[in-house]
């Protein structure tokens, strides 16, 4: 048992699995699922549906930080992919077509790649800390999807694009099966080649790998690019739930919840060894910690506090200091009566 609370997963599984419980315990039905017209429902499959954007873009960060960086802008990559797919399809003469929706993701696509280049080019060319290069993007990128719109929410009728966000297929949501082709792809990648190995080098020793002869800077390229793409899907999945584009509030402060799933999973900020899984659970347990909000009834105003609580808690307990000195607390004195007036004698 010592040995399984010791793992990097244990605290975080084990915090999902008492949300979980708890809104079990509110919401008799909670965990129960149903089939209705052919489509899956119920309260699990709504939080992997509603958390897939969170999901998708915290795998993207989780191999940035790997390489010690960060990315702040991921929120406005979503506003903006929202805003440039919605934009063209409401434009095009056929709104409805399923060409028009094919083209609108594309543009989309292209887009985030072309913002990924922009992070990776600061980042590892020009040498500006992440934090700050992907600031310039978090900053501007709003203004870029307000342009784009007009300053408008911009609401389009297309069935084809609408099923991303909101569409079946074999019974579950699209969403979740896009996220868990997008998490397969990534692991094989990072776990079945050399990528992962690669990644952890440039996170854990960027000198000693750039000495080694490892080209950093591609890395660098490529998890910047793979965290905007991640972001621009997400966008996708947001935009095409509402039909409609709002670039002023469409992924905002998504950023914060995928950082903290990453942190919650597991993943180190200060770069190296990471993990997808932990990443999958850290997401789940912010959006399962939204909807125990909405069942225990808490007031709005403090949502943000109740969630701090709980996040800051499963960080604590994943903390070995933490951990040793919660142990040294618990632990019983191991001086007995006999042995302390044998002490005293002497």
């Amino acid at each position: 048992m010592k040995s399984l609370l010791k793992h990097r997963l244990a605290w975080p599984v084990i915090a999902l699995a008492a949300l979980l419980l708890l809104n079990q315990i509110f919401r008799p039905d909670f965990l129960s699922l149903r089939m209705q017209d052919g489509h899956l429902y119920g309260s699990l499959i709504d939080i992997m549906r509603n958390g897939a954007p969170t999901i998708l873009i915290a795998l993207g960060m989780t191999l940035v930080i790997a390489t010690r960086g960060i990315d702040l802008s991921v929120g406005a990559v979503v506003a903006i992919a929202g805003a440039a797919s919605c934009t063209y399809i409401a434009a095009s003469p056929e709104p409805g077509s399923p060409v028009t929706a094919a083209m609108a993701v594309l543009i989309a696509v292209v887009a985030a790649l072309v913002l990924g280049v922009w992070n990776g080019f600061l980042v590892s060319t020009i040498g500006v800390q992440p934090i700050i290069a992907t600031l310039v993007l978090m900053t501007a990128g709003r203004g870029i999807a307000q342009l784009i719109t007009g300053g408008q929410i911009i609401s389009v009728s297309n069935d084809h694009y609408k099923s991303i966000g909101a569409g079946y297929l074999f019974t579950l949501p699209v969403s979740i099966l896009i996220t868990a082709a997008v998490f397969a792809v990534a692991a094989v990648l990072t776990r079945r080649t050399a990528l992962g190995t690669l990644i952890e080098a440039v996170g854990i020793n960027p000198v000693a790998s750039r000495l080694a002869g490892l080209r950093s800077r591609n890395i660098i390229w490529i998890v910047y690019v793979f965290s905007a793409v991640c972001a621009a899907v997400a966008g996708l999945m947001i935009s095409s739930n509402v039909t409609a584009a709002d670039a002023n509030n469409a992924g905002l402060y998504i950023e914060m919840d995928a950082i903290l799933a990453v942190v919650i999973g597991g993943t180190s900020l200060a770069g190296g060894r990471y993990t997808l899984v932990g990443t999958v659970v850290g997401a789940f347990i912010i959006q399962t910690l939204t909807t125990t909000v909405y069942t225990l009834g808490i007031p709005p105003e403090v949502t943000l506090v109740f969630k701090a609580l709980v996040v800051i808690t499963v960080c604590l307990l994943q903390a070995p200091r933490a951990r040793k000195l919660f142990s040294s607390l618990k632990a019983p004195n191991s001086a007995t009566p006999e042995a302390t007036k044998e002490k005293v004698a002497i």
